[in-house]
């Protein structure tokens, strides 16, 4: 079990729009953002909407101008799900957000440096008990503004170590920023340092979790299409969690966002770090021993288990006989297919034997049938029944093993039975 990171704890939302904990006790929030303009309102308030369907803890919208901040006042109190504004460059647009009624603020030092500035942000959040996440990343915390300044700042990013030198300008601006906070005495912070690297993800977090014990918002930023994105966040974020850092986290792709929500939740899943909601889909990958369409199969099956599966029940879709028996006894639900048919087990026990074109259909009917039977208390999760007996990889679906260790088949060679 990962022990978790101790850290201060915030809340987020209001009792319309749920309360969120980030830090803690609190498990690891999965949060996104609107790909829509906020000022759209109907299509951002349905945005928002498909997001918090699919999972999402938090939404983030973006407020560049002060029609974003107006639509707020239309937007929030139709939706369900905690809101927060990511404020670039005017904090003017911090104090109409927070105005609107948003949840929490998400202020960069590299683009809000005035100190007087981020005072009345401070004080207006103070006031109505609004977390702020202060975000330092890469793409922004070097000067831009002032050309000397920048050109040293980038001549020691890229002189000897770019992660010792890109680090040390990281947590000097952070140091720096929170000071301006503290003397407010305000500490409902969550801290983000996000880089397009993977490498720099995990050194800059790990260093920045040494130093201070606000919660932790993890990301990579700008790390591309999902095609690729995906490794890219699910590296260094995982090998942070297993350490125990982290609090909260979005993944980050040039994609729907539904997807980040989707990949962050089945990371959190997969370490135990989230109670999984909706059934766990495993399946065969690519070999020369499949006898069904598996791949279509699986498709389908995925599809048709997000609609109607509410519980975590492990389903196994397995396309030969191979690896098909051990997986069916690990499953609550399974089908291993054998000759262009499929068995299906229940909890290790075989409950239907069925042509291909029939699989589909009946293996989401005894998921149903399973979920039912778990609703009711008739059976739970993860109980293997009786142990499945292989079926026979040469002939009829049956007890072919027996067969091959009695000697009973004939002309079987070598390379057959390696394969089987």
């Amino acid at each position: 079990m990962i022990q978790r990171r101790k850290t201060r704890q915030i809340t987020i939302g209001d009792d319309q729009h749920g309360c969120v904990k980030i830090g803690g006790d609190a498990p690891v929030s999965v949060q996104t953002m609107t790909a829509g303009y906020t000022y759209d309102v109907d299509r951002c308030v349905a945005e928002i909407h498909k997001l918090a369907a699919a999972g999402a803890d938090l939404v983030r919208v973006a407020v560049p101008e002060r029609k974003d901040t107006q639509a707020l006042h239309h937007i929030i109190p139709q939706v369900s799900v905690p809101i927060v504004a990511d404020v670039h460059f005017h904090y003017e647009r911090a104090l109409e957000a927070i105005e609107a009624g948003v949840h929490k603020i998400r202020l960069n030092p590299g683009n809000i440096s005035d100190r007087q500035q981020v005072l009345k942000v401070i004080d207006a959040c103070k006031e109505r008990r609004l977390p702020i996440r202060v975000g330092v990343n890469e793409g922004s915390i070097v000067e831009r503004k002032d050309k000397q300044k920048r050109m040293k700042e980038l001549g020691a990013v890229f002189s000897d170590n770019k992660h010792g030198h890109l680090m040390a300008i990281m947590i000097a601006k952070l140091e720096e920023y929170l000071d301006i906070f503290y003397e407010r005495d305000f500490y409902d912070i969550v801290i983000s340092a996000k880089s397009i690297d993977p490498m720099l993800v995990i050194d800059v977090y790990s260093e920045i979790s040494k130093r201070f014990d606000h919660p932790l918002h993890l990301g990579v930023t700008h790390a591309g299409p999902k095609e690729t994105g995906t490794i890219r966040s699910v590296v260094p974020l995982g090998s942070l969690l297993t350490r125990g850092i982290g609090d909260t986290l979005r993944i980050s792709y040039a994609n729907d966002p539904v997807y980040e929500v989707e990949d962050g939740l089945e990371l959190l899943y997969v370490l135990g770090l989230r109670e999984r909601r909706g059934a766990e889909l495993i399946a065969c990958p690519t070999c020369g021993r499949i006898q069904v369409d598996l791949f279509k199969l699986v498709q389908e099956v995925r599809k048709k288990l997000a609609e109607e599966i509410e519980l975590p029940i492990k389903v196994a879709v397995m396309g030969c006989v191979v690896n098909g028996p051990g997986e069916a006894e690990g499953a609550d639900v399974a089908i291993f297919a054998g000759d262009k048919r499929g068995i299906i087990y229940v909890q290790g026990e075989r409950v239907a034997n069925v042509p291909e074109e029939e699989i589909l259909d009946r293996l989401l009917h005894e998921c149903r049938v399973f979920q039912g039977r778990v609703q009711s208390g008739q059976a739970k999760l993860g109980q293997k029944v009786v142990e499945i007996i292989p079926p026979d990889p040469i002939g009829e679906l049956g007890s072919g093993f027996d067969k091959i260790a009695a000697g009973k088949v004939e002309k079987l060679t070598p390379l057959t039975i390696s394969q089987s």
